[in-house]
């Protein structure tokens, strides 16, 4: 700096450059172009330009490159901040396999165990987190054929515990949340079988999970029920669950629950044998820093069965979070979420009810699938699942976009509204490289490249199945 009074800049160049060869001396100026514009038609000439940044708050996921900044994720400060335009805590993670999606899920939640965040993985079928678990101290719990794991996905959970102490009003609250939340499992179940679950069969199974509980004798010690229980007490329908249900007489219960009795007949003695047949029989750990479910051992069993054990996981785990602590924050991971929604409509209702809850809870749902089209399998194209399979993409007010082949790019136009431009950083940016995104949070996109720190890479690795046995 000079001296007080002087210019910093003691040559000043002439407007149309210095004369002389190489100098740069023009001999007249450069045209210019003027336009004029708000600041809400801006975007649409220039997409993707570096928008307004995020608070450098929560998991420091890597680098902007439209900003050149530090980019940070954090669902739920996203929602409680109004001048960010989310409204869910929802994450939904698209991209080929390969291209970095479990990579970035995992280094989010092991950064945001920084800030108390814990993570409960609802069915991991390739155990892909189970090395995260082991390096946390945390022993992944499998569930399979064969294995002593069983889990009751008509559990009461938390919402159970001493019923005998609460006033009424209280009882009857928890009662409503207890028999919806298993009426909405077991349409999925039923659902899964293509088997119709209308009034008829909603009136049959809720009249029979009050007698079996003993709620409707009123009685101040709720006993715990499982699926085999159900079936065989609607097989062999009480005097009392005949005469709740309104029917004329025995044969009249029998015939107008046959499908009903078969579905659940087939899944006792098919799907549900052996995993979800009995009381829960583990202890999950809710101060420890990861809890996950792995389904690996069922993928023999093929796309159904593993959907099944999602839609019983997806309700045990809903039972388990009624009553969180306040300060209880967690991640809940929801790995291969299109095989729950290819069983069906009530399938989808069920994952639609947990992302709706998702704000009440404090939790933020991830939930992990190759493409959006993906999510759109459950039936026809004018089907009520289709529709509400669309509606789940609005759920997720934060989506990460990682490469994906250029057939994709149309969809994701159609489906997400993305840009030609933001459709091209997808299907060329992105897939040039491992741990690129962009990610959407509410309407703002960010070009994000995931940074990983060395024993990051080595927790996240995938590719074991593929590298084995071969030459370093």
């Amino acid at each position: 700096m000079g001296e007080r009074g002087t210019s910093p800049f003691p040559v000043v160049a002439p407007r149309r450059g210095a004369r002389g060869r190489g100098r740069g001396h023009a001999v007249a100026p450069a045209p210019l172009s003027v336009w004029r514009m708000t600041s809400e038609q801006t975007p649409v000439v220039w997409p993707l330009i570096a928008t307004s940044g995020l608070p450098p708050t929560g998991a420091q996921m890597g680098v902007d490159l439209l900003s050149g900044g530090a980019f940070y994720c954090d669902p739920i400060g996203w929602v409680t901040d109004d001048d960010i335009p989310v409204t869910n805590p929802n994450v939904v993670v698209f991209g080929k396999p390969g291209r970095g999606k479990s990579a970035t899920v995992k280094a989010f939640a092991l950064r945001m165990l920084g800030y108390g965040y814990r993570t409960l993985v609802l069915g991991d079928t390739k155990d892909e987190y189970e090395p995260l678990c082991r390096a946390l101290g945390v022993e992944p719990i499998a569930v399979g054929h064969g294995l002593p794991a069983r889990v009751n996905p008509l559990d009461f959970g938390p919402l159970g515990h001493g019923w005998d102490r609460l006033p009424a009003a209280e009882a009857r609250r928890r009662e409503a949340l207890v028999f919806a939340r298993w009426i909405v499992l077991l349409r999925g179940l039923v659902g899964s079988h293509h088997v119709p679950f209308g009034p008829v069969e909603e009136t049959a199974v809720g009249e029979a999970l009050r007698l079996l509980t003993g709620y409707r004798s009123g009685a101040t010690r709720l006993t715990e029920v499982t699926v085999p229980r159900l079936w065989r007490a609607l097989d062999e329908p009480p005097d009392a669950l005949i005469t709740s249900c309104r029917y004329a007489d025995r044969r009249h219960f029998l015939d107008a629950t046959r499908t009903l009795r078969d579905a659940l007949g087939s899944l006792v003695k098919g799907s549900l044998a052996g995993l979800f047949d009995d009381r829960t029989t583990i202890a999950v750990d809710w101060r420890a820093p990861i809890q996950s479910l792995s389904l690996s051992r069922l993928e023999p069993l093929g796309d159904q069965a593993v959907g099944i054990a999602l839609t019983c996981l997806n309700s045990w785990g809903q039972a388990m979070r009624e009553i969180a602590e306040p300060g209880d924050l967690r991640i809940v991971v929801r790995d291969e979420t299109w095989r729950q929604m290819r069983l069906g409509t009530e399938a989808l209702k069920s994952l639609d009810a947990n992302l709706r809850l998702s704000r009440r809870d404090a939790d933020v749902q991830v939930l992990l699938a190759h493409k959006p089209s993906d999510m759109l399998t459950a039936g026809d194209a004018t089907s009520q699942a289709v529709a509400i399979a669309r509606d789940l993409l609005h759920l997720c007010d934060v989506k990460v976009l990682h490469g994906q082949d250029q057939a994709v790019g149309e969809e994701l136009g159609d489906l997400l509204g993305l840009t030609p431009i933001a459709q091209r950083v997808v299907t060329g940016w992105a897939v040039a490289g491992k741990g690129r995104a962009l990610w959407l949070v509410g309407d703002r996109a960010f070009k994000v490249q995931t940074v990983l720190t060395g024993p990051e890479l080595d927790l996240t690795y995938t590719n074991e199945a593929l590298t084995a046995g071969r030459p370093a």
